[in-house]
């Protein structure tokens, strides 16, 4: 059984940093490219950021480069997500998600306001 679990969101000020965490379950997580995804109200799922398995090779959206860190631990069977420099257009439901797979977790609410 496939399981996601976010973690790591929160209420943070313009500028501020967040480090996001997925703990995943239910695959070979070591060969699976990861990746994150976010949904502000209104608007269409995004792809923010993904990694390879062995975590060589990165990918980031326009909107986040620079300011954003996709890694992941396979030991621990964990992706993360560093944030820097956050803007309020950040504000999202942030998801992981295998990219070889449909499953989705639960999410994390990451906002980001004065």
């Amino acid at each position: 059984q496939v399981q996601l679990v976010e973690s790591g969101g929160g209420l943070v000020q313009p500028g501020g940093s967040l480090r996001l965490s997925c703990a995943a379950s239910g695959f070979t997580f070591s060969s699976a490219p990861m990746s994150w995804y976010r949904q502000a109200p209104g608007k269409e799922r995004e792809l923010v950021a993904a990694i390879s398995g062995a975590g060589g090779t990165t990918n980031y959206a326009d909107s986040v480069k620079g300011r954003f860190t996709i890694s992941r631990d396979n030991a621990k069977n964990t992706v993360y997500l560093q944030m820097n420099s956050l803007k309020p257009e950040d504000t999202a439901v942030y998801y992981c998600k295998n990219l070889w797979l449909t499953y989705w977790g639960q999410g994390t609410q990451v906002t980001v306001s004065s």
